[in-house]
């Protein structure tokens, strides 16, 4: 009896939404969604690519460029097909299983974005700060291992959460709020307590991305009171320049992840 009072109250898809109240103006809505993910992929598919074959680039800066690159590519193509689903075939539904598959994906690349970030952050910090010793801090074998942890650190720390999720019980009208799954979104689908959900959300946000908004921070400002002792008035506006636009970057790109769990 239980197992029937289960399914009954156990939907067994998720419904994902577009734009409330423009469903019938979707497929026009969807030409300028695509052309933003024709031009991501494209623009970081180019930088990679150009990267790769100017050997003059193989420089740390344009290393961690490149990682960006790929988890800006990673973060499209995982919200690309449910989006595309929506807008083109008006295909709303998506399973329990690939919804927080899609969680997985998103959050952990949000995550690994956030960590190369920072290490942009401490590549400019050490290039401008103690330049004698940047090829040595910044070796090709600790750009690796920088890299790998950055990875390790966004799997890790997000695995739980879809794990998490599917312990849950959801109820009748699992309507979502985006066009693709997010954990803060899924989980106030759930029947049952969500609070482990809520604490772990709030702690990764806090011990990972809000660390990393942190030290960014710390690291540009450091940079800004060693260019401000530059003597030269030209080199110093051209290195305030390059470090404004890469801060400006920086923030952007981990102010609009933070709210995702």
């Amino acid at each position: 009896m239980s197992a029937v009072n289960d399914t009954k109250f156990q939907p067994a898809v998720f419904l994902l939404n577009g734009i409330p109240g423009l469903e019938d103006v979707h497929v026009w809505i969807f030409i300028p969604f695509c052309l933003m993910y024709v031009i991501s992929i494209l623009g970081n598919s180019v930088i990679l690519f150009i990267i790769k074959t100017d050997p003059s680039l193989h420089e740390p800066m344009y290393i961690f460029l490149s990682m960006l690159a790929v988890t800006d590519l990673g973060l499209s193509l995982s919200t690309l097909p449910t989006t595309l689903g929506i807008y083109w075939f008006h295909s709303r539904e998506i399973s329990h299983d690939a919804c927080f598959a899609q969680v997985f994906f998103i959050h952990s690349l949000t995550l690994i974005e956030s960590s190369v970030l920072l290490s942009m952050a401490f590549d400019r910090f050490v290039a401008i700060c103690n330049p004698l010793r940047y090829a040595s801090i910044l070796s090709p074998p600790r750009i690796a291992k920088m890299g790998l942890v950055s990875l390790l650190r966004g799997v890790v720390l997000i695995l739980p959460v879809p794990i998490l999720l599917k312990q849950h019980r959801y109820c009748k009208d699992s309507i979502l709020s985006q066009s693709y799954c997010l954990h803060s979104d899924v989980m106030t689908m759930a029947c049952s307590d969500i609070s482990v959900n809520i604490i772990y959300g709030f702690f990764i946000t806090v011990s990972s991305r809000g660390l990393d908004l942190l030290f960014i921070l710390l690291s540009y400002v450091m940079i800004f009171k060693s260019v401000l002792n530059i003597a030269c008035h030209v080199k110093r506006l051209k290195v305030l320049n390059t470090c404004v636009s890469m801060f400006a970057s920086s923030f952007s790109s981990t102010h609009h992840i933070l709210p995702y769990l």
